[in-house]
C-alpha cells in the first residue's frame, strides 16, 4: 500500500500514519487519493490498455490487384495484432476488412501508416477507432443454406425474416450462378445467424421451413459444427 502525505497546514505535511485516521474512518477526499502502483498522481488519464485500443480498417481494389498484402504489412509494422479480417472478391472488386489492436502509440502509428497507403490511387480506405466485438454467450451459431432460381429480393426476404425473430446474421454469402444442366440462373446463399439460447429452435425450424416453401427455396438450418 502507498503511503499518502497530506498537506493540512501552513505547507507543513504530515504522514497519514501521524493523523492516527482509524480504519474505515478515512474521508472520502482521503480514499480518493489511494493509488494503485504504478499510478502517477499527476495522470490526467490513463491510457487505455492494449486490448482497449481497436482500429478497424477497411480496404477495396480492382482485381487482380488485392489490399490484402499492402494493409497486413502494415500491420505488423506498426506493432499491432492482426484480431480478425475478411477478404472479399464481389464482381471484379477486392475488398479487405481487418481488425487490430495494440497499443495506444502502436495503433495511431498503424492510423498515420494507413493514411498514406490511402494516397495510393489504386486503393480506396475507410479507418477508424471501434472496439472489440462484445461477448454474446446467450446466442447459439446456426448454419442456413438456401439455393433457389434467381429472382429479385430473395436476400432481402431473407434478412427480413431473421429480423423480425430478433436473430443476427453475423455472416452471409451469397452468389449467383447457372445450372449445368439447364443453364439456369440460380441463387445461393450460406448465413451464419445467433439465435438467442431463449428461443425455441424446433418451432423456429418450421416457422424457416414454411417461409422457405412459400418461397420455393430449399434450405437447412443446423447447429454449427466447430
Amino acid at each position: 500500500m502507498h503511503r499518502i502525505t497530506l498537506d493540512v497546514t501552513c505547507g507543513v505535511k504530515y504522514p497519514a500514519s501521524i493523523l492516527h485516521i482509524a480504519p474505515g474512518h478515512m474521508p472520502a477526499t482521503v480514499q480518493a487519493l489511494r493509488l494503485s502502483p504504478g499510478t502517477a498522481l499527476n495522470d490526467q488519464t490513463a491510457r487505455p490498455s492494449q486490448n482497449e485500443n481497436h482500429l478497424f480498417i477497411s480496404a477495396y481494389s480492382t482485381h487482380p490487384t488485392s489490399p490484402l498484402l499492402s494493409v497486413t504489412r502494415r500491420i505488423a509494422d506498426s506493432g499491432c495484432n492482426l484480431v480478425d479480417a475478411r477478404l472479399t472478391t464481389v464482381g471484379r472488386d477486392v475488398s479487405v476488412a481487418a481488425l487490430a489492436a495494440g497499443s495506444w502509440d502502436a495503433v495511431a502509428k498503424l492510423e498515420s501508416m494507413i493514411e498514406r497507403l490511402g494516397r495510393d490511387e489504386s486503393l480506396r480506405i475507410v479507418q477508424y477507432r471501434t472496439g472489440p466485438k462484445p461477448l454474446q454467450s446467450n446466442l447459439i451459431p446456426y448454419m442456413v443454406e438456401v439455393v433457389a432460381a434467381d429472382k429479385p429480393g430473395i436476400l432481402f426476404q431473407l434478412a427480413d425474416f431473421f429480423d423480425k425473430q430478433g436473430i443476427t446474421v453475423e455472416n452471409l454469402h451469397s452468389s449467383r450462378y447457372k445450372a449445368m444442366q439447364t443453364g439456369a440462373e440460380m441463387f445461393t446463399a450460406q448465413l451464419t445467424i445467433g439465435v438467442p439460447a431463449d428461443m425455441h429452435i424446433a418451432a423456429l425450424r418450421d416457422d424457416f421451413l414454411e417461409f422457405c416453401d412459400h418461397l420455393n427455396l430449399d434450405a437447412i438450418m443446423d447447429p454449427m459444427k466447430f
